[in-house]
């Protein structure tokens, strides 16, 4: 078998997911995805930005991300992300309230506002709890009242999927561990488990990409940006907190000396106090307050 691209390239995740032909494969794994979040089903979907043979992954600042409109209109982004970026709470709400405020043109009503939903297939752990998906709702803390279920943000964290909580039985368990990067023995262990016809199909067009010269330079382009950019945010987060210690060392040199300078002020002003010296030529010779000073007269009471 050829050595195959990984599915978690977001390049080859749109290729797979998010062309018109697949448009089966990203509705199969889109229901697995409610049914596992107890919600409703889909019949049907739009590609909004579906993937195009013109498009490259060479545009090196585009996010290919996977945007569908449900037959009820509601809004669905599903994003693969390989590397930590950091702050991806806060980046996926951005990008939610951008795609929900998005949908509305000038003089429409808010009623007609749909739900969106935005779903995070991330290769690293963001959450701490052991569940590999976790689904958000706007809701009330002590009652758990919904406020409007027209925000849903799932996070699906690869890594969390282990040998001791993998159930293949789990529909959503076996697109994920696609996901997650094929090896002959995870190949040969979904197919025993009579994978859907929808996952059959992702696993061929994974095969047909890594035979596929042109393909294959596509996804090195874009895993070499990716590694790149990865490097670059790591690199500064790491100069960040090294200037952060560097700061918190120096700063707390500068008050050990003050408070080093403060104890000397009271211990020659106490001993002034001791010869019987007046106040005001103990203010002048130590720069202490008269307050300062009257807390250093009960102390030595």
């Amino acid at each position: 078998m050829t050595e195959l691209l990984d599915p978690k390239n977001d390049y080859v995740f749109k290729r797979i997911f998010g062309s018109e032909e697949n448009k089966d494969v990203l509705l199969a794994f889109l229901n697995h995805t409610f049914k596992n979040a107890g919600e409703s089903l889909l019949t049907e979907i739009v590609l909004v930005n579906p993937y195009l043979d013109k498009d490259t992954p060479r545009d090196k600042q585009s996010i290919l991300d996977i945007r569908a409109k449900t037959d009820q209109g509601e809004l669905i982004n599903v994003e693969m992300q390989l590397f930590n970026q950091y702050d991806l709470e806060k980046r996926t709400l951005f990008y939610w309230g951008k795609q929900y405020s998005g949908q509305l043109l000038e003089g429409q009503r808010y009623s007609q506002l749909k739900k969106c939903v935005a779903i995070n297939i991330v290769n690293f752990k963001i959450l701490a709890n052991d569940q590999y998906h976790n689904v958000f709702h706007l809701r009330e803390d002590h009652t758990d009242i919904p406020l409007t279920d027209v925000i849903e943000i799932h996070f699906m964290e690869i890594p969390k999927l282990n040998d001791e909580n993998i159930q293949m039985k789990d529909g959503l368990v076996r697109w994920l561990l696609f996901l997650k990067g094929m090896t002959r023995s995870s190949w040969e262990a979904l197919m025993m488990h009579e994978p859907e016809p929808a996952l059959k199909k992702a696993m061929s067009v994974l095969e047909f990409l890594s035979q596929d010269e042109q393909a294959r330079q596509r996804y090195i382009d874009r895993q070499k940006f990716l590694w790149d950019e990865a490097s670059m945010i790591e690199g500064a987060r790491e100069e960040g907190l090294k200037k952060g210690m560097e700061e918190g060392i120096q700063k707390g040199i500068e008050e050990g000396i003050k408070e080093g300078e403060a104890e000397s002020k009271r211990k020659i002003a106490m001993n002034m106090l001791t010869l019987g010296l007046d106040q005001a030529t103990i203010i002048k010779a130590t720069g202490l307050t008269p307050s300062e000073l009257e807390e250093l007269q009960k102390e030595k009471e």
